[in-house]
């Protein structure tokens, strides 16, 4: 069980820091350190980080952070998408869900890597106002559900939140500063991920609920570390660690599952 604190509390400590993309290192820690199958410790994934991902964005420490719309909207696309990447992950044989999985890994590394600033607003931006925040825009929120909808694929798929592409879309779809964005992608991780696990549970999925509560309990801790920690470093030093993780996680997946034959 001691296991199950540690690894939560990674998982968290990573949300708090970078905001998106933490979730991913949930699945190889549950696999290859506490030994689950997929199935289950995608159901954890699920559950823990949605919980986690909440209870970062209550405590963000500045009143006006948080864009609730802007989460919500990209929770509902989630939400409405789920359901299709659990039925592609359950058609998936384990070992090729597990190679997409790695080869995600890699992608998410690569975007960490390069800091996720700078990005160019384009034709996808949506309209702001003199204090450079989005105007509520129709075609606006269909841009911010679009992402919301990929994630949820992402999520019901692999098991992840979605952080890693929430952070980005909102970036480009919104212009929002990073501190906004990487505080309102923890609603729509929330949303996104809390709304996955349901569907795995009807879909025939389980989990233990000691486990859960465990893990839970030390992704509670890790996010409110992580919150308070991120203002003392630098984020492209944060995300270049995290890029790094991600890439030794993704080619530890890839040698277990095509090299060593396990899964």
């Amino acid at each position: 069980m001691a296991s199950f604190l540690l690894v939560g509390c990674v998982v968290g400590l990573a949300l708090g820091l970078t905001g998106g993309g933490g979730s991913i290192l949930a699945i190889p820690l549950l696999l290859y350190w506490v030994h689950l199958p997929f199935g289950e410790a995608k159901m954890i994934s699920l559950a823990a980080v949605g919980l986690t991902s909440l209870v970062g964005a209550i405590l963000q420490p500045r009143l006006g952070v948080v864009r609730w719309r802007a989460g919500a909207i990209l929770g509902l696309g989630g939400v409405l998408a789920a359901p299709v990447g659990i039925l592609w992950g359950h058609a998936l044989d384990p070992q090729w869900n597990l190679g997409l999985f790695s080869a995600l890994m890699v992608i998410v590394a690569l975007r960490m890597w390069r800091g996720g600033m700078d990005l160019p607003l384009g034709r996808w931006a949506c309209p702001r106002n003199e204090q450079g925040l989005p105007i509520p825009t129709l075609s606006c929120a269909g841009k911010i559900m679009a992402a919301g909808s990929l994630a949820g694929v992402l999520a019901g798929m692999f098991g992840v939140g979605g952080g890693f592409l929430v952070v980005p879309a909102l970036q480009i779809v919104t212009g929002m500063g990073m501190e906004r964005v990487a505080s309102t992608s923890l609603v729509a991780i929330s949303v996104i991920s809390g709304a996955a696990f349901l569907f795995g549970l009807g879909a025939g999925g389980a989990v233990d609920p000691a486990s859960l509560g465990i893990f839970c309990a030390g992704g509670g801790a890790g996010i409110t570390l992580g919150i308070w920690g991120k203002k003392l470093c630098s984020p492209l030093i944060l995300s270049r660690l995290f890029a790094s993780l991600s890439f030794l996680a993704a080619s530890y997946i890839f040698f277990q599952v095509f090299l060593a034959g396990k899964q």
